[in-house]
């Protein structure tokens, strides 16, 4: 099942995923989407939109009981998340802020 939520937030990474690959060749960032959270009880949905290049990862969670909030954390693909996630309103998590959140995080490599 693809809630309402989720389809919205794909549309938004989408129109961002395109512009960073129009702009941003090198970044080539990585767009996936798991439902094992719900599958094993919990009612969320994440996304994870990954860079190869700099192995860093933008996780976003969508709660069922909270569809005003979206969850996210800057992380690395080969670490678990640490800490609190951050939160922002659903209605503030545009194509704009995501396609810069993509650009400015991915774009910084670690020596």
């Amino acid at each position: 099942m693809i809630t309402a939520q989720l389809s919205k937030l794909s549309d938004i990474a989408t129109e961002a995923h395109t512009r960073i690959q129009q702009n941003f060749s090198d970044l080539d960032p990585v767009v996936g989407v798991s439902q094992n959270m719900r599958k094993s009880g919990i009612p969320a949905d994440v996304m994870t939109i990954d860079c190869l290049k700099t192995n860093k990862r933008i996780i976003l969670i969508l709660h069922d009981q909270q569809p005003e909030l979206v969850r996210y954390q800057f992380a690395y693909r080969d670490k678990d998340p640490e800490g609190q996630f951050e939160e922002i309103p659903f209605n503030d998590l545009t194509s704009d802020s995501l396609y810069e959140w993509i650009h400015r995080y991915f774009s910084v490599v670690l020596n």
